[in-house]
């Protein structure tokens, strides 16, 4: 650090000898020679006394001394700084997977919002109602279209029954929370089983002409919680659902 101020008050004083030539040449102005050199003598003192510094730092380094001679001590050792302590990883990995999982639920919320509560049980034609036909009591609606139409559960529930049913050939029955359960007759296949959980839309079979049946059609009918049955199109148009 020392030999450093030395230098650049060495090179410091010759600079400013220069600039004083430069500026007495230009006004013509005669200095006497030793006022002219003397920015110099002072330079010339300044590199003896680097000379100086620079051998008693040699020396001091041959002899093992701790302090060179002529200066005021040895400079201090750079501070060492403690390195940062790195971040918890496996913190930030449980605080990610954390947010992801609010994310998802967040989607998931929005879609069960966005999910209708009831829809149709399958998109067709209105060719019989509930009541009385052919000398008995007809307790559904049938709803006609091609082999293979999309068969739905008209709300949430759960599958109770999926398979052959006297005078229906398959059948399917789901029993939604409030204990009502829907029946799906005459169907070409079944596409859920027993036990599953389903949401209103949720394909349960495919129309067909299975049984005592005239063709191809859904027939669907509501059974109330005390297990009446129920003319399904007062029961759906309550629910923002028109069939006809």
């Amino acid at each position: 650090m020392w030999r450093g101020r030395i230098v650049v008050a060495a090179v410091a004083a010759g600079a400013f000898a220069a600039a004083g030539q430069a500026m007495a040449a230009e006004q013509g102005q005669s200095e006497p020679q030793q006022d002219d050199y003397a920015p110099l003598a002072s330079g010339e003192k300044a590199a003896a006394s680097l000379g100086s510094v620079v051998g008693a730092e040699e020396k001091s380094s041959s002899d093992g001394s701790d302090e060179p001679s002529g200066v005021g001590g040895a400079a201090p050792s750079p501070e060492i700084l403690p390195v940062a302590r790195t971040a918890d990883t496996e913190n930030e990995v449980r605080q990610l997977a954390k947010s992801q999982q609010v994310e998802r639920a967040r989607e998931a919320a929005i879609r069960e919002a966005r999910q209708p509560d009831y829809v149709a049980p399958a998109q067709g034609v209105f060719t019989s109602g509930f009541g009385g036909r052919w000398g008995t009591t007809h307790y559904g609606i049938d709803i006609a279209n091609s082999k293979g139409t999309k068969i739905a559960s008209v709300a949430e529930g759960t599958v109770i029954e999926a398979g052959p049913a006297s005078g229906f050939g398959l059948w399917v029955r789901v029993q939604h929370p409030d204990g009502t359960i829907t029946v799906y007759g005459h169907v070409h296949s079944i596409t859920v089983s027993e036990g599953q959980k389903v949401e209103a839309g949720d394909q349960i079979a495919t129309m067909g002409n299975r049984g005592f049946s005239t063709g191809t059609h859904l027939h669907f009918e509501v059974w109330n919680p005390s297990g009446k049955k129920i003319n399904p199109l007062p029961w759906l148009n309550a629910r923002g659902v028109s069939v006809t």
